[in-house]
């Protein structure tokens, strides 16, 4: 039987196994972890919206409905194209006749000094746990020693849909928490600092929703900085090319993704950002039956563009590599990968989001709020995490508050 090793169990992972599974095929899945994310949601966990289990879902629940494939937690360290091997951290060697690489993104700093020492990453769930620590450990100190300075400063860094959403977010908690849980302290001097690069938030969007979009986020106290670019980070602040130094101690880092630097060693040619070069049916450029998915692969529009590394993106490569091994089993030509655009959204907080669908249609406001909920509702993983986190919503909605708001860890 045809062995199909899996590395990597995100969008694009998760759909390649489901799009296999009436294939006559034995699949391997491998992830370092033992549940897959929801990562469009992590920023909710970070700002207390949602708790960690509602965007974590156990893989082994999933292997339930898939006959045929079996799960390993590990992770890659080196691919023996020649003995179509795969070699883990722990030591084990796993054979394969088709190999998909699918292991996501991580944050990108850019090389800017400091920002990976200094700065907190919200790609994974630890990283939005560690947000959320840092967040409330800031109100509590400045509840009992009172707010000192720029100490209750929070700079996100990265005007896109993670940041708008983030700032958002951020503002929102600040308002509510201080409100209910810490009376004590003015939310006026609890700034929140969204910087961007370029001349306009949402790059991806059109201009009409990006004002739209730093408008909103500026009724809801958010201090929005275009045209503005990091020189520096240290554990006192930030560092701007126009020279001024904000003081924080919490910066955020939403600027843009990249491939794990520990891919590098893997031998695989890497183009643009670090993603591995494919060819146009998504093989990895030099190799036969090793295929790339998702945000780790250099995938081109018709324009010769990058293909964005979004969800969508990596569900369609990850259910097109599928139909690629089932035309390579039966000696039938591999196609083109071409990517079908379903629109983009935006959620800026409460009764506001952007989205614009590829009819050219522009939503804001509440009803675009309303179908970015649905859409995130209907894709999650699991009817349990569905039910939790639209009652978590709900009550939210109502009730106009926020949980949990507890500090985990040391």
């Amino acid at each position: 039987m045809t062995r199909v090793v899996i590395v990597g169990a995100g969008f694009g992972g998760l759909a390649t196994m489901s799009a296999l599974a009436h294939q006559d095929v034995e699949i391997t899945l491998i992830d370092k972890h033992n549940f897959a994310t929801f990562q469009p949601l992590l920023y909710q966990v970070a700002t207390a919206g949602l708790n960690p289990g509602d965007v974590a879902f156990p893989i082994r629940t999933l292997l339930r409905k898939q006959k045929g494939v079996t799960f390993r937690q590990g992770m890659l360290a080196g691919i023996d194209s020649a003995a179509n091997e795969i070699s883990l951290v722990d030591g084990a060697r796993v054979p394969y006749d088709f190999l998909v690489l699918a292991m996501g993104a991580t944050t990108n700093f850019f090389g800017i000094p400091g920002a990976e020492e200094h700065c907190h990453g919200i790609y994974t769930l630890d990283e939005a746990l560690a947000v959320r620590n840092k967040v409330f450990s800031l109100f509590e100190r400045a509840a009992s020693q009172g707010i000192k300075g720029n100490a209750m400063t929070t700079i996100v860094i990265g005007g896109g849909a993670t940041g708008v959403e983030m700032a958002g977010a951020l503002a929102e908690l600040k308002l509510r928490a201080f409100r209910t849980d810490y009376p004590s302290l003015d939310p006026a001097q609890a700034r929140v600092i969204l910087i961007e690069a370029r001349e306009r938030l949402l790059g991806a969007f059109s201009p009409e929703l990006s004002k739209y979009a730093s408008a909103e986020l500026k009724g809801r106290g958010v201090e929005v900085r275009l045209n503005t670019e990091v020189k520096s980070v240290t554990d006192a602040g930030v560092h701007l090319a126009n020279g001024e130094f904000i003081d924080s101690r919490l910066v955020i880092w939403s600027a843009g993704v990249g491939v794990s630097k520990q891919f590098s060693d893997l031998g695989l040619p890497q183009g643009r950002q670090g993603r591995f070069e494919v060819g146009d049916d998504l093989r990895v450029v030099g190799h036969e039956n090793i295929f790339a998915v998702g945000d780790i692969a250099a995938t081109l529009e018709s324009d010769g563009s990058l293909v964005p590394q979004l969800a969508q993106p990596a569900i369609q490569t990850g259910t097109h590599v599928a139909k690629m091994i089932q035309a390579l089993i039966t000696s039938m030509p591999t196609t083109q990968f071409v990517y079908r655009n379903k629109g983009t959204m935006a959620t800026i907080g409460r009764n506001a989001a952007v989205a614009e669908l590829t009819n050219g249609m522009k939503l804001t406001g509440s009803t675009a709020w309303l179908a970015w909920l649905a859409l995130h509702l209907l894709t999650l993983l699991g009817v349990r995490n569905r039910l939790s986190v639209l009652l978590n919503w709900s009550w939210h909605y109502i009730s106009w508050g926020r949980g949990p708001r507890v500090i985990l860890g040391g």
